[in-house]
C-alpha cells in the first residue's frame, strides 16, 4: 500500500497506537476520511490515545461496536519508508510495535491545536513625538525589511525596554500580531564557499559528492586522525544532500559537542540547523517533529532519538564519532543508534557517513569485508602536527601517598603553563573518590538498592550511586560499627584530582569536566566554549573531554590511569581503552603549537598500551579481529543479552534455570546459552538481576530462535524479562 492511499469515512483501518498492545486496533475512518500514516487521536476504553493508521482493518471484529477515530492531527503523515523501518528495526531488536512508535513520536503536544504566539513589524504611522528609543525600534525593523519578530528579540536588538514597543504598538508604529509558534527553520544555502580543502580532504568530499548522486543506498567509513578535518569533509557533503533537495541528519554522541558544531554549521550555511536532543525545550521538540515531517527543516542536528524523526525525504546520515558507546540505548528500547543508521538508510536509498579516528571494530570489518566503502585522513589539517605520545612508568615513579599526579606529569604541566598554553588531566571517573571505606572496621558504603559502592561526590557533599542515582549525604559515622570520623575516600575520581591539581598548582586557573557538575546542557556549553577561548590553565576532565571537542590551546594530556579500562572481563574492554586513549591524546596540538600525551601505567608493556604508544592502529585491528574470529564472538559471531530481574530473587533464578533447560530453539540453530548467573551489578533499584548470554555463529537467524523460546514464558508478579541484541556492556 503506498503513501498516498485514502480511506474513506466509514472505512475499516488498523490503528496502531503506543500502547502496550500486540496488534492494530480496527477503527471506522474519522470523517473527511484519512491517509494511510496519519497520526489519529482514538478512543481507546475511557481514554483518548495517539495512534498511526497502519493500514486496512483486518475486519475480524463485530462491525456494529468499532468505534471511529476521533480525529487526524495535523501533521504529515508517516510514510512508508518511516514504518518499514520501526517494523524492521522491531523485528530486530525484538521490540513490540508500540514501543517503537513511542520512539518515533517523541514530542509533547502533537494533538494540541497549533499555538499561537506574538509577534512585532514595522507598522504604517510616524509618531509625533520620537525619542532615541522609539528611533533605535523602528530603524530596527526598518533595517530587517519588514521581518517580524518576537517582543525580547525586538526589544533586545534595539536595546530598549519592552515598554517601549509596546508604546510603538498603541501609536500604530510597530504592528503586533498572532503568529505560529511552529515555523519553518531558516533555509539552509548549500552554495555558500567552505573552507578551502587539502588534497587528501578534497578527494575525500568528492567521493562523499558522488555517492549522494548516485541515489542508492551506500554506508562509508571515514576514518581520519584526530584534527584531520573529517567535519569539514562530511558538511561537502550534507551541501551536496541539501543542493539535491534532501534532507540530512548529522548524529553526535554529546550534547555538549553541539555549540561548536552549530556554530560551524551556521558559517557554512549561513543559518542554524534544527536540535534535536534532551536539553530542547518541549516547544521546540515538537516543532522540530512538525516541521521535519513538512521538509521545512533540511539539516537536523541530534542524540540518536532523532534517527525516528518523521523525515520526508532523507538523504544522508552522519555518525560522528560512530565508535562512542552512547550510541547504544542501554534501557527501554535497546538499540543501537549506528546500526539503526545503516537500517534506515536502506530503507530510504539514503547515504551513510560513519566518522571516526578511532572505528569501532564492527565498522572496520565491514570496511575490510567491501560492505562499506572506506575513505581515509591521515595528515592533521593545516600546520597542526599529531602529538608525540610517552608512557611514564609508574613503577619508578616516587609517590606519595594519597597522590595520583605523578612527579614527571607534574614537571611537564608546569613547562607548558609557562609558556601559556593549557594542560589536560584526564581520568575516566566521576566524582571524588570511587569507594568509602571505614578504616575501624573495614565496611564499605554501598547503596541500599543496589549491589554498588557509593561515589562520593565532594563538591555535591553527597555519596551517589552511580546506578541507579541514589545520594545521601557524606556520613561522619560508619553505619556499620559507629565508629566516628574513621570514614576516608579510596581511590581517585575527577574532583578528587582537581583537589589536588589545585594544591599543586596553586597559581593555575583548574576547570573541571564532568556531565554530572553541570545542571543543564547550556552551562556545560558554555563552560567548554570559555576553556576554549583560554578561560583556563588546567582541565581536569572525564570521558566528556575525549569526544571532539577543539581546544586551540591545549597542548598537553596527561592520563592519570591508563590502565583502568584494561581491567575485568568485557570483551570490547582493550577496543575502547585503545580508543579512548588515543582520542583523548587527539585533543592536544590541534592548532600551530605542537602536542604531547602521557600515559600513567604500571603496565608499559601492555599490549594495548604498546599499540597507543606506537600508533600502527591497523596493526592493532587485525590482531583485535584474529582473536574476535578465533573465539566467534562479535564482529564474527552474535551474541544476545538476556536480563531477567524482580524483587525475589529466588523466582528470578527459577525463571533462568527454566530458561535454560528449555533452549531447544536456540540449539536447533547451533547457538549455545551461558548462564543462569548474577549480574555483575546483581542488584539495581532494589530489583535483583540475573543474566544469560546466547552466542551464535554470524549467519544464525538468533532473533527468530530467541523469540521462539521466550514465547512461552508467562512473567508473574514484578518478574522483567529483557532481551539485548548486539549488547555493547555486559553489567
Amino acid at each position: 500500500m503506498q503513501d498516498d492511499a485514502f480511506f474513506n469515512e466509514g472505512e475499516l483501518v488498523g490503528v496502531l497506537t503506543t500502547q502496550p498492545l500486540d496488534r492494530p486496533l480496527d477503527y471506522k475512518a474519522p470523517e473527511g476520511g484519512c491517509h494511510l500514516g496519519a497520526f489519529v487521536e482514538v478512543p481507546l476504553g475511557p481514554r483518548k490515545v495517539l495512534g498511526v493508521v497502519w493500514g486496512k482493518g483486518a475486519g475480524d471484529y463485530d462491525r456494529s461496536k468499532i468505534r471511529s477515530v476521533i480525529r487526524a492531527l495535523d501533521a504529515a503523515p508517516m510514510r512508508d519508508e518511516l514504518r518499514e523501518f520501526l517494523g524492521r528495526a522491531a523485528e530486530y531488536t525484538l521490540t513490540p510495535m508500540p514501543a517503537m512508535l513511542r520512539l518515533a513520536t517523541r514530542a509533547p503536544g502533537l494533538g494540541d491545536p497549533p499555538s499561537m504566539r506574538k509577534i512585532y513589524r514595522l507598522g504604517d504611522v510616524i509618531p509625533d513625538r520620537m525619542t532615541d528609543a522609539r528611533t533605535r525600534v523602528l530603524e530596527v525593523l526598518r533595517d530587517y525589511g519588514g521581518l517580524s519578530f518576537t517582543l525580547k528579540e525586538v526589544a533586545e536588538m534595539a536595546g530598549v525596554t519592552s515598554s517601549v514597543v509596546k508604546g510603538l504598538v498603541k501609536l500604530g508604529a510597530v504592528r503586533e500580531e498572532d503568529s505560529p509558534r511552529d515555523l519553518p527553520f531558516p533555509r539552509l544555502d548549500p552554495a555558500r564557499p567552505g573552507k578551502d580543502l587539502t588534497g587528501d580532504q578534497e578527494a575525500a568530499a568528492a567521493a562523499l559528492r558522488d555517492g549522494l548522486r548516485s541515489e542508492r543506498y551506500g554506508t562509508t567509513l571515514l576514518k581520519g586522525v584526530t584534527g584531520s578535518g573529517k567535519t569539514e569533509v562530511y558538511l561537502e557533503a550534507v551541501a551536496e544532500c541539501l543542493k539535491m533537495g534532501r534532507q540530512a541528519l548529522v548524529l553526535l554522541p554529546e550534547i555538549a559537542l553541539t555549540g561548536e558544531f552549530l556554530a560551524r554549521v551556521e558559517a557554512r550555511f549561513g543559518a542554524r540547523p534544527a536540535e534535536w536532543h534532551s536539553g530542547a525545550t518541549m516547544t521546540e521538540r515538537r516543532r522540530i517533529w512538525k516541521m521535519v515531517g513538512q521538509g521545512e527543516a533540511q539539516l537536523v542536528v541530534g542524540a540518536r532519538s532523532s534517527l525516528f524523526l518523521p523525515f520526508q525525504n532523507l538523504g544522508l546520515i552522519i555518525v560522528d564519532e560512530e565508535h562512542d558507546t552512547s550510541y547504544k540505548q542501554e534501557d527501554g528500547v535497546l538499540y543501537n543508534a549506528r546500526d539503526m543508521a545503516v537500517l534506515r538508510a536502506a530503507m530510504g536509498g539514503a547515504r551513510v557517513v560513519l566518522a571516526s579516528a578511532t572505528p569501532s571494530l564492527e565498522s572496520w570489518a565491514n570496511a575490510e569485508a567491501g560492505k562499506y566503502d572506506k575513505l581515509e585522513l591521515t595528515a592533521r589539517f593545516g600546520e597542526a602536527v599529531l602529538p608525540e605520545m610517552r608512557a611514564i612508568d609508574m613503577r619508578s615513579e616516587a609517590m606519595e601517598a594519597g597522590r595520583w599526579i605523578s612527579p614527571t606529569l607534574k614537571q611537564a604541566v608546569e613547562a607548558r603553563m609557562e609558556k601559556g598554553e593549557q594542560a589536560l588531566l584526564f581520568i575516566n571517573r566521576r566524582g571524588y573518590a570511587p569507594v568509602t571505606l571505614c578504616r575501624a572496621c573495614g565496611h564499605q558504603i554501598g547503596c541500599e538498592e543496589c549491589d554498588a559502592r557509593m561515589v562520593e561526590h565532594r563538591f555535591l557533599k553527597r555519596l551517589m550511586c552511580h546506578q541507579c542515582g541514589e545520594t545521601v549525604p557524606i556520613p561522619t559515622v560508619c553505619p556499620s560499627c559507629g565508629a566516628e570520623d574513621r570514614l576516608a575516600p579510596v581511590g581517585p575520581g575527577v574532583e578528587r584530582l582537581t583537589e589536588e591539581a589545585v594544591a599543586l598548582f596553586p597559581e593555575a586557573r583548574v576547570a573541571t569536566l564532568s556531565s554530572d557538575m553541570f545542571g543543564s546542557a547550556r552551562a556545560l556549553k558554555a563552560e567548554i566554549e570559555q576553556i576554549a577561548q583560554g578561560g583556563a590553565d588546567i582541565i581536569i576532565g572525564t570521558q566528556l573531554v575525549a569526544k571532539g571537542h577543539n581546544f586551540p590551546l591545549l597542548t598537553l594530556v596527561g592520563v592519570i590511569d591508563a590502565d583502568l579500562g584494561l581491567q575485568g572481563s568485557d570483551l570490547r574492554a582493550a577496543e575502547r581503552t585503545f580508543q579512548l586513549m588515543r582520542q583523548v591524546a587527539g585533543r592536544a596540538g590541534r592548532a600551530e603549537k605542537s602536542g604531547q600525551a602521557l600515559l600513567q601505567t604500571y603496565q608499559p608493556e601492555h599490549p594495548v598500551i604498546r599499540a597507543i604508544l606506537g600508533g600502527d592502529e591497523e596493526a592493532f585491528w587485525k590482531a583485535e579481529a584474529a582473536e574476535r574470529q578465533a573465539a566467534g564472538v562479535p564482529p564474527y559471531g552474535r551474541m544476545a543479552g538476556i536480563v531477567l530481574s524482580g524483587t525475589d530473587v529466588g523466582a528470578v533464578f527459577d525463571l533462568g534455570n527454566a530458561l535454560a533447560r528449555n533452549d531447544g530453539p536456540l540449539r536447533h540453530i547451533g547457538a549455545q546459552v551461558f548462564g543462569p548467573a548474577p549480574a555483575p551489578i546483581a542488584r539495581i533499584r532494589g530489583r535483583h538481576r540475573v543474566r544469560l548470554l546466547v552466542k551464535a555463529a554470524k549467519g544464525a537467524p538468533i532473533q527468530g530462535a530467541i523469540a521462539r523460546w521466550i514465547a512461552p514464558i508467562r512473567l508473574k508478579g514484578d518478574l522483567r524479562l529483557s532481551v539485548d541484541i548486539d549488547p555493547q556492556s555486559f553489567y
